[in-house]
């Protein structure tokens, strides 16, 4: 009896965290059908009489061109996860299996270096990409957001690497395999989970990180949609409501996706990271 009544006040906090957790999602869905007069006098209703796409039609071809934003997010994410995912898998590796002067010194330094937030250093990164020349470029985004992740997708790939058998290089290397070799088809292929769950991490904070965005790039043409939704919300003035659902809509879709589709590689890989590391 106990156990039931346990069971039941268990499924209905998740029932409610998850009603609390979509419904915001269906609401902003269901008005981004809906012309604005629509939105302001019943927001709560389904658009049966009301449906138009007149609000995707105009985030995604009118003024702001919200797939050039799409374009523009998967350049700089995309760029993020491929040049991340592989210096951290060398880098993983060598923290791994080598044995150096001041490797857990720098190890150390890799997990203080997640502790500090990017507001502390966004003045001398500006700074610094001022005196590079690639300040309002994609470059002075994707540069700051590898530094920031990199670190992350180190330690995680570190712990997986650190779980599998030494023997498997080593039959490897006996068979003629180079340190190249061993990497892309020994390591890699075994920790796979790992390396999903790593790329899936970094191309989602990459995807939303909206105040190096911001800060960065001043050239709307530019922008990735996160920081595309900011500039129409300033300049429409908060009035475009179904503008500016369509857009948040538009954000939040492929994401959703993403991690539906993906899940099983998020939670396997950190899982066996844990567990295993």
């Amino acid at each position: 009896m106990k156990r039931k009544i346990s069971n039941t006040l268990i499924y209905t906090v998740l029932a409610t965290w998850m009603f609390g957790t979509v419904y915001p999602f269906i609401w902003v869905l269901l008005n981004s059908f809906k012309d604005k007069n629509s939105i302001i006098n019943n927001s709560f209703s389904i658009p049966i009489t009301t449906f138009t796409l007149d609000n995707y039609r105009e985030a995604l071809f009118g003024r702001y061109e919200l797939w050039r934003a799409y374009i523009n997010s998967f350049i700089i994410s995309g760029s993020v996860v491929i040049v991340v995912i592989l210096l951290a898998v060398f880098t993983a590796f060598a923290m791994s299996r080598y044995q150096f002067k001041g490797k857990k010194i720098i190890f150390g330094l890799l997990i203080a270096s997640m502790m500090f937030p990017i507001f502390s250093t966004i003045f001398p990164l500006f700074r610094m990409l001022v005196r590079l020349g690639i300040q309002g470029e994609f470059l002075g985004v994707i540069l700051p957001q590898i530094a920031g992740n990199l670190a992350f997708a180190t330690i995680l790939l570190t712990g997986f690497i650190n779980s599998l058998p030494k023997e498997l290089e080593e039959s490897a290397f006996i068979d003629g395999a180079n340190i190249f070799q061993v990497i892309f088809k020994v390591i890699v292929p075994n920790a796979k989970s790992a390396i999903s769950s790593a790329a899936i991490f970094v191309f989602l904070w990459s995807y939303n990180d909206l105040f190096l965005q911001m800060i960065i790039l001043k050239d709307v043409d530019k922008m990735p949609i996160s920081a595309l939704l900011l500039e129409i919300s300033s300049k429409e003035g908060g009035t475009n409501y179904g503008l500016m659902v369509a857009a948040v809509a538009l954000i939040a879709i492929p994401i959703l996706v993403l991690y539906l589709f993906l899940q099983k590689h998020i939670i396997k890989g950190l899982l066996a990271g844990a567990i295993k590391g």
